[in-house]
């Protein structure tokens, strides 16, 4: 008898496969001696459509809502069936006496299986394959240590109900606002309350009113000092005839050091990644979206098998980890990272509860590198840098803390206090590990402050005499809070339980693309759309304390701890009320991409909305069927700046690329004499037709086409 084995992709079932020694490939599985492994495509099953119980839910109508089936039903997706079919046809097999499931080690995981056992109506037995790494070591050590199947039933039912979830709230809610005000209205139980933090924020900046203030700086020898208020400690003054004073006062004036304190500080090494910290990291430094990290970590995980599995919430590891840890770090010992290694290797790793902690991890640990060796020239340059991320990660973890003296003077001239500060590094720690001169603390996020510490202050003893030699009078402004951008939203998303490790960055994306919000260079700015979906939304739904609470009780039901069907009466109850919400509103939608174009068929405004080729007009009548392309269309041509298409426009000197995120411009050649870019690439290459058949190669060759080109440009 043979044991059939589900993964969740192609790629993964290939090298699993291999493992095992299954080196028969058919179309639709690899077969071995012992094993026959198959896969999934993601999702091959889904939960039914509302027109798969009634056919008249296929028209969207408000008195229909809410949909609430008092059973929900699957279905094969269209897309994928044929994959289906497949593994429906291998669990009939007569020679298959178990199923083992490999698919992703998490809840979603777990639902892909489940979801495909249901629908082929497995009832043999079955095992699960819990891995945090796809290594061929992983892989034996996993097969060999096999969990029984219904120990994560409990998993199975959070996921399920994460799913239902998120279809009775999601559907019925936009369903109910998109027929109410007839425009597209998305709305959904964790996409709304991200917005709303969004618009929230906007709504801070808008209100925010800038108030002027001053610093008084001086200059005392070879350091400079603040002045701060004696009452307040606060060093900012608002009132300029105030500031005159000071400055006029300290200005000149000798004084003395009243008080010196010298304390050693430290700052402990970061802890390692998890998914959201490693977006977060990856967003600031490299101007990654949490989509763009969580496509490029995967390739990691899956294809190269050099970091553990990505979609975790933990920062630590765990006992078991500790043998395995000066393995994966002399895998590192490759290229630039050896000499950053080496130390680590030549004795005993110091192991602390800021790495291993058991209590702190629950279905994985913390991403870090496997210990697998590969050549970094096989890498992308986006794989090559977030890998240099973990790897690095991982080296700072056996690190001493970064240790440095910070010194505090305090001084006083013609009756006022002046402060300074300095900070000299005793051990660089594992700051060594990035080459880094700053103080930071990388695990914190308020690390900004009006006072200068970086400087470097002499030895200083108290009484010792000081002369205000040039007193600064600096201007400045308050500001309001700054724009979200994908890091600082995402850490409003954990903050408020918004989503999970794995389904951040698609929420994020999902907005994007329902064009509730753009990116504008590396910030996320709420579109007219979204503003008004929001003030449409129940207040309910907008609040992330309710989907927060909703986030927890999934949790607590993945742990045994929570009631499925509690949840499930709870959402049902909930999708009903929001949706009498909806029904009862007296709010109004004006459409926020309203051009000033007819639709030449009705007579109706046209509205410009995004595609996947660029933007589009489009009727802003549900019954007019109208559309055509807008200028501003997509192409092939690459932003210098962030690699994106660029879209091609039309002004007064002729047609140019723009890139419409970071709004570079690049005028297209030769369209100036009525030409276009294709034309002078077609030119170039006749040239170099004409001039091929010339005596000589090389250099007289190059000549000519250079004189050839020179020529017509001058023309």
């Amino acid at each position: 008898m043979k044991i059939l084995v589900l993964t969740e992709k192609p790629s993964v079932a290939k090298e699993i496969a291999r493992v095992l020694g299954c080196n028969q490939k058919q179309k639709h599985h690899f077969e071995g001696a012992k094993y026959v492994v198959t896969w999934a495509l993601g999702h091959l099953v889904t939960l039914a459509e509302p027109d798969d119980y009634d056919p008249k839910f296929k028209t969207w109508n408000l008195e229909d809502l809410p949909i609430i089936p008092g059973k929900m039903k699957l279905k094969v997706m269209k897309e994928t069936s044929q994959q289906f079919r497949a593994i429906e046809h291998l669990s009939r097999r007569g020679d298959l006496s178990e199923l083992v499931i490999a698919t992703d080690a998490g809840r979603e995981g777990e639902l892909v299986a489940r979801w495909i056992m249901e629908l082929i109506r497995w009832k043999k037995p079955f095992k699960r394959l819990w891995i945090s790494s796809q290594t061929d070591q992983a892989i034996r050590e996993g097969f060999a240590q096999l969990k029984p199947g219904t120990d994560y039933n409990r998993l199975y039912q959070a996921a399920v109900c994460r799913s239902e979830a998120d279809w009775l709230i999601g559907l019925n809610v936009t369903r109910a606002l998109t027929s109410k005000f007839g425009a597209s209205l998305s709305a959904g139980r964790v996409q709304t309350p991200t917005l709303a933090m969004m618009i929230n924020r906007e709504a801070e900046i808008r209100d925010f009113l800038s108030v002027d203030y001053w610093l008084i700086e001086a200059e005392l020898g070879s350091f400079r000092a603040q002045w701060r208020d004696p009452k307040t400690g606060d060093s900012r003054i608002f009132d300029r005839e105030r500031a005159d004073a000071l400055k006029a006062k300290l200005q000149g004036q000798s004084g003395r050091i009243v008080q010196v304190n010298k304390t050693e500080k430290q700052i402990p090494h970061p802890l390692a990644y998890d998914l959201t910290e490693l977006q977060r990291d990856a967003n600031r430094k490299f101007g990654f979206s949490a989509k763009q990290t969580s496509n490029v970590l995967q390739r990691l995980y899956e294809q190269y098998k050099l970091v553990t599995y990505p979609r975790t919430d933990s920062r630590y590891l765990t006992s078991d980890m500790v043998p395995t840890l000066l393995g994966r770090l002399k895998g590192a010992t490759i290229g630039p990272y050896a000499a950053l290694a080496a130390p680590f290797i030549r004795k005993p790793l110091t192991i602390t509860k800021r790495i291993v902690d058991d209590s702190k991890v629950s279905d994985h640990h913390a991403i870090i590198p496997t210990g697998e060796a590969i050549s970094l020239a096989t890498l992308s340059a986006d794989e090559r840098r977030l890998y240099d991320l973990i790897l690095r990660r991982f080296l700072a973890l056996f690190s001493g803390p970064c240790r440095y003296d910070e010194t505090k003077l305090t001084i006083e001239i013609a009756g006022e206090k002046l402060y300074a500060s300095g900070k000299v590094v005793k051990q660089a720690g594992w700051k060594d590990v990035y080459g880094a001169t700053d103080f930071t603390d990388p695990d914190r996020e308020d690390n900004e402050s009006e006072e200068d510490t970086g400087q470097l202050l002499p030895q200083a003893s108290e009484k010792d005499a000081v002369t205000a030699r040039n007193v600064r009078q600096v201007s400045r402004q308050t500001k309001p809070p700054s724009r979200h951008n994908e890091a600082s939203l995402l850490s409003q998303m954990e903050k408020f339980g918004l989503g999970t490790p794995a389904t951040r960055a698609d929420i994020i994306e999902k907005l994007v693309s329902s064009d509730t919000i753009e990116r504008q260079g590396s910030l996320l700015i709420p579109t007219g759309k979204g503003t008004q979906l929001i003030e449409l939304a129940s207040e309910e739904l907008r609040s992330p304390e309710l989907t927060a609470r909703w986030e927890q009780e999934l949790e607590r039901i993945s742990k045994g701890k929570g009631s499925m069907e509690a949840f499930l009466s709870g959402i049902r109850k909930k999708a009903a009320e929001l949706v009498d919400e909806v029904k009862r509103s007296s709010a109004a939608y004006k459409p926020h991409n309203l051009t000033g174009s007819k639709c030449p068929d009705c007579g109706e405004f046209l509205q410009e909305v995004k595609g996947k080729r660029g933007r589009y007009l489009v009727c802003s009548s549900r019954e007019c069927s109208y559309k055509r392309e807008a200028d501003g269309q997509l192409t092939n041509h690459r932003c210098p700046q962030c690699h994106k298409k660029m879209e091609i426009h039309t002004g007064k000197a002729g047609k140019y690329f723009q890139c419409r995120p970071c709004n570079v411009i690049e005028k297209i050649d030769g369209e100036s004499k009525g030409g276009s870019r294709k034309a002078t690439a077609k030119v170039n290459r006749q040239l170099i037709e004409q001039f091929s058949d010339s005596a000589g190669v090389g250099n007289s060759l190059a000549d000519k086409l250079l004189a050839a080109l020179q020529q017509r440009k001058e023309d």
